[in-house]
């Protein structure tokens, strides 16, 4: 079954029906995801994994555990198992984790899925941008680091416009070889070249009538870059091979996490693509620009994999929150939803401390604490804004605010009235 489902999100996949004869097939080719079973009829999924420690340590590895077997699960983990999959596993939840393992060069969906919402000023300004400009057919292109949700911002742009009831098709440029970018995006017919032994479609055919999202345009080779300058200039395009152009009928929706202005300057990209790409941008912050997202959002995963799991867990200690603001969170939502993933699982009671988290002193000691004592704040301006940022953080929770602050609830509500603060 899990074998079909990411057959048809265009997978190549493999199977094995016992320990044994997964060791030979990665002995005889390369993997890039191994899925296993703790039980199998023949050997266990931990033993191949600790096999597989020594003989392919670069492949990762995903552990599928019954709901009860929670130590089986945490032992994965520690034995170096890159996620696990609690059973009955669910297609949403296979298709996250092999997605952010893998990255796929494509993926087709045909339905929005929100799995979370950000709250902060200049998340909801994205999300807001993202609405308003939906219903216009123009390009759009959407800066923001690695893992702060940009493929989310162009599904609601997609599932918002007149052309949502056909596919969102989202490509990950930096993942397709570039001998074979020019097949991928336009198609080939067959006899185009050794191999082709039939006519294929390309990334615009199967996004015909919906949005192409090109995921990494920065990654683009140059020389791909004027046949794609073309398509957007001219709504036409030709499959490798043909002899007859087709008509173009996409809507572009790109993302980068690169300063394209220097990669104009440098050469590495084309100025007059950038502008036909951004006829509209927008920006999605990342957590280090919102810690106001940071707690919200970490409740929102604990909750999530708490019912996953079916683990019985209530919330952070305060130690943990105060860790989760002051880390710098380089990789985003990406990896604060791993995080919290890991805590739910190997917590052994229902609060969730800091140890849990898994997060080393050494990555957070030099960033500026988001949430400081407060009482050292000299400057007015500095604490207002300090007091706000903390309020949003907690939802307004005057209690949990003081806590964070290091000072009595009393001095929160005094400090509050001097400022004005509601």
């Amino acid at each position: 079954m899990q074998k079909d489902w990411l057959t048809r999100e265009g997978y190549e996949v493999m199977t094995a029906i016992d320990a044994a004869v997964a060791r030979r097939l990665i002995r005889k080719a390369d993997f890039d995801l191994i899925l296993s079973d703790v039980r199998l009829p023949e050997g266990d999924g931990l033993s191949l994994l600790a096999w597989l420690k020594k003989e392919k340590p670069g492949i990762p590895v995903v552990i599928m555990t019954e709901y009860a077997s929670y130590p089986d699960a945490v032992k994965a983990i520690k034995m170096g198992a890159k996620d696990y999959l609690p059973k009955p596993v669910h297609r949403e939840c296979l298709f996250e984790i092999v997605k952010e393992l893998v990255h796929p060069a494509v993926t087709i969906q045909h339905s929005l899925e929100r799995l979370f919402k950000r709250d902060s000023a200049k998340a909801r300004e994205a999300l807001h941008l993202a609405e308003l400009v939906a219903p216009a057919d123009i390009s759009v292109l959407i800066l923001g680091a690695n893992g702060t949700g940009k493929e989310s911002i162009a599904r609601t742009i997609h599932f918002n416009s007149p052309r949502k009831d056909e596919p969102f098709v989202a490509v990950n440029c930096g993942a397709i070889p570039p001998e074979l970018i020019a097949s991928m995006f336009f198609g080939h017919v067959k006899g185009a070249f050794t191999g082709a032994d039939t006519d294929k479609k390309g990334y615009f055919d199967t996004a015909k009538g919906g949005t192409l999202f090109l995921d990494e345009i920065g990654t683009l080779p140059y020389h791909t870059q004027s046949s794609l300058l073309r398509v957007l200039q001219e709504n036409v395009y030709m499959p490798v091979g043909a002899n007859s152009e087709r008509r173009a009928d996409v809507r572009i929706v790109a993302a980068t996490n690169e300063d394209m202005e220097n990669s104009i300057t440098e050469g590495r990209f084309r100025e007059d693509l950038y502008h036909r790409l951004c006829e509209f941008e927008i920006h999605q912050p990342s957590l280090a620009e919102c810690p106001e997202d940071i707690l919200p959002l970490a409740e929102f995963f604990r909750k999530k994999f708490s019912d996953e799991l079916h683990k019985e867990t209530s919330g952070f200690s305060t130690d943990a929150e105060r860790l989760m603001l002051a880390h710098s969170w380089s990789g985003n939502i990406r990896e604060l939803q791993n995080r919290v993933r890991r805590a739910v699982l190997i917590s052994k009671v229902p609060v969730i401390a800091a140890s849990d988290l898994n997060i080393r002193k050494s990555t957070s000691d030099n960033v500026t604490k988001i949430v400081p004592d407060l009482r050292p704040i000299k400057d007015d301006e500095a604490e207002k804004q300090l007091i706000i940022r903390t309020l949003e953080s907690c939802n307004g929770n005057k209690t949990k605010a003081a806590r964070m602050l290091n000072i009595n609830p009393t001095t929160l509500y005094r400090k509050m009235n001097k400022y004005g603060i509601e």
